[in-house]
Protein backbone atom coordinates (compact mmCIF):
# COMPACT_ATOMS: atom_id res chain seq x y z
CA UNK A 1 0.00 0.00 0.00
CA UNK A 2 2.93 2.60 0.71
CA UNK A 3 4.47 2.05 -2.65
CA UNK A 4 0.84 3.38 -4.20
CA UNK A 5 0.93 6.14 -1.82
CA UNK A 6 4.15 7.47 -2.67
CA UNK A 7 3.82 6.91 -6.66
CA UNK A 8 5.32 3.26 -7.26
CA UNK A 9 7.61 2.72 -9.97
CA UNK A 10 6.84 6.71 -11.38
CA UNK A 11 7.37 8.30 -8.56
CA UNK A 12 10.36 10.43 -9.79
CA UNK A 13 9.24 11.10 -13.19
CA UNK A 14 6.09 12.76 -12.44
CA UNK A 15 6.95 16.44 -13.81
CA UNK A 16 7.79 14.39 -16.74
CA UNK A 17 4.32 12.73 -17.04
CA UNK A 18 2.75 16.12 -16.81
CA UNK A 19 4.69 18.00 -19.41
CA UNK A 20 3.60 14.53 -22.01
CA UNK A 21 0.05 14.82 -20.76
CA UNK A 22 0.32 18.40 -21.35
CA UNK A 23 1.75 18.21 -25.01
CA UNK A 24 -0.58 16.05 -26.23
CA UNK A 25 -3.72 18.20 -24.86
CA UNK A 26 -1.73 20.86 -26.60
CA UNK A 27 -1.86 18.74 -29.82
CA UNK A 28 -5.54 17.34 -29.39
CA UNK A 29 -6.81 20.57 -28.98
CA UNK A 30 -5.47 21.97 -31.88
CA UNK A 31 -6.69 18.93 -34.22
CA UNK A 32 -10.09 19.45 -32.56
CA UNK A 33 -10.28 23.04 -33.47
CA UNK A 34 -10.27 24.42 -30.13
CA UNK A 35 -6.78 26.40 -30.55
CA UNK A 36 -5.19 27.73 -33.34
CA UNK A 37 -1.40 27.18 -34.20
CA UNK A 38 -0.01 30.00 -32.09
CA UNK A 39 -1.29 29.03 -28.92
CA UNK A 40 -0.56 25.72 -29.55
CA UNK A 41 3.38 25.81 -30.16
CA UNK A 42 3.10 27.94 -27.00
CA UNK A 43 2.09 25.51 -25.02
CA UNK A 44 4.28 22.88 -26.18
CA UNK A 45 7.32 25.31 -25.76
CA UNK A 46 6.54 26.18 -21.98
CA UNK A 47 5.95 22.26 -21.44
CA UNK A 48 9.58 21.37 -23.14
CA UNK A 49 10.95 24.16 -21.08
CA UNK A 50 9.21 22.52 -17.99
CA UNK A 51 11.03 19.15 -19.02
CA UNK A 52 14.29 20.97 -19.93
CA UNK A 53 14.85 22.56 -16.36
CA UNK A 54 13.78 19.63 -14.44
CA UNK A 55 16.40 17.32 -16.79
CA UNK A 56 19.14 19.78 -16.26
CA UNK A 57 18.83 20.07 -12.78
CA UNK A 58 19.31 16.15 -11.82
CA UNK A 59 22.22 15.38 -10.30
CA UNK A 60 23.69 12.95 -12.94
CA UNK A 61 25.04 10.05 -10.51
CA UNK A 62 26.64 13.26 -8.50
CA UNK A 63 27.13 13.43 -4.69
CA UNK A 64 26.81 16.91 -2.77
CA UNK A 65 28.39 16.41 0.23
Amino acid sequence: MKKIIKGGQLSGYRTYIISATGIISAVAAYLVGDTDIFTMLQAIFTLGGIYFLRKSNETKGKNNG
